[in-house]
């Protein structure tokens, strides 16, 4: 099924290469490339996430991402901006394969589902990126949720303050120590079981199952709309280039990565703006320590949200907006440019791809 449809304008198309559905793909080779490629998004993302944690979890209304950044780098080393990295890709690897296999066996399942309704192309390929995300977020966070409650740990442990030398207030910072990931799952499981590990699990698929419903269906939206302002640009301007002789336009391949890249980045924009607020309650909720429970008389997601506007009013919610913006478009950009290319480079027949 091509979710991808082709459009037109004074008698002109553009016609996208076809879409590479879950049939159409070696699983084992998708599976494993997947992680390989997406391991390395990660890595260059990685401390950005952890600013971005930082800056959420301070108690300080402001707090700057440069500040912060400046003062990990001198009080702890260049290495604290990789702090809980190896946890994190332990995790990436299980949680993206799931992640890339509900996307895709949904996304097939409902599209040829919504299409036998009748509804127009592009319709059913925001019906179907939409519910994709949803469910494909939701398998995810079984195995994400107990690997981000133990990277944030170790990202806000040693947190270096604003001041001169001064230790910075954030939950989680008391005296639970952890060496590295492994120790802080143990100290976890042992002083809160298997609920600390899922601590805030409800609101994390609150947060990411309707942020990947809304990046994809944004995105799908998105890209018709910039591949309509490109047709109309190349009609406009009579550009000849890439046409085929019954007047279609077939647009090269750094044409669809660039469209692609561009309507990723402002999917991603849109859902950081609207689940931003739900992301910083879930991360206070997941840095918590046990005496930091106690003393504060939590976690509730209703005392997060009253501690929060406590601290800065109501634009506290908004703490990370910046940084989250930042990494969700350009983890989008890259996400989705390599998610295409590992699709291509997994297709069981590449010969027959346009």
């Amino acid at each position: 099924m091509n979710l991808t449809t082709a459009e037109e304008e004074s008698e002109q198309e553009i016609h996208l290469p076809a879409d590479i559905d879950w049939q159409m793909l070696d699983k084992s080779k998708f599976f494993f490339l997947g992680a390989a490629l997406f391991s390395g998004v990660s890595a260059m993302l990685y401390p950005i996430v952890l600013l971005k944690t930082r800056q959420q979890v301070a108690f300080q209304s402001q707090v700057s991402c440069i500040e912060i950044a400046y003062k990990i780098v001198r009080y702890e080393g260049f290495k604290a901006l990789y702090r809980g990295f190896g946890t994190s890709l332990m995790g990436t690897i299980p949680a993206r394969a799931l992640y890339m296999g509900a996307l895709e066996v949904t996304k097939s399942n409902v599209g040829t589902a919504t299409i036998g309704l009748g509804l127009p192309d592009h319709t059913v390929a925001m019906i179907a990126n939409a519910a994709a995300g949803l469910s494909a977020a939701m398998a995810a966070q079984l195995v994400w949720t107990p690997i981000d409650v133990v990277s944030q740990r170790l990202m806000v442990q040693g947190y270096a303050g604003v001041g001169h030398g001064a230790k910075l207030s954030v939950p989680g910072s008391s005296s639970c120590k952890y060496v590295n990931g492994i120790d802080a799952f143990r100290k976890i499981l042992k002083t809160d079981g298997l609920r600390g590990l899922y601590r805030g699990f409800g609101i994390s698929i609150l947060t990411y199952a309707p942020s990947n419903a809304v990046w994809w269906a944004s995105y799908s939206i998105i890209q018709r709309i910039v591949w309509d302002a490109l047709g109309c640009y190349k009609c406009k301007k009579g550009d000849r280039g890439g046409e085929s002789g019954n007047g279609t336009i077939k647009p090269d391949g750094k044409t669809v990565m660039l469209v692609q890249g561009v309507s990723a980045a402002m999917a991603g924009g849109v859902s950081a703006l609207i689940t931003t607020p739900l992301d910083t309650i879930k991360t206070r909720l997941q840095v918590l320590d046990v005496e930091e429970r106690e003393r504060r008389g939590g976690p509730t997601i209703g005392q997060t949200i009253r501690n929060l506007v406590k601290e800065g009013g109501w634009t506290a919610c908004y703490r990370g907006l910046g940084l989250r913006w930042a990494s969700m478009s350009m983890s989008a950009t890259t996400m989705i440019t390599t998610y295409e290319f590992v699709k291509r480079l997994s297709a069981k027949n590449p010969d027959i791809l346009p």
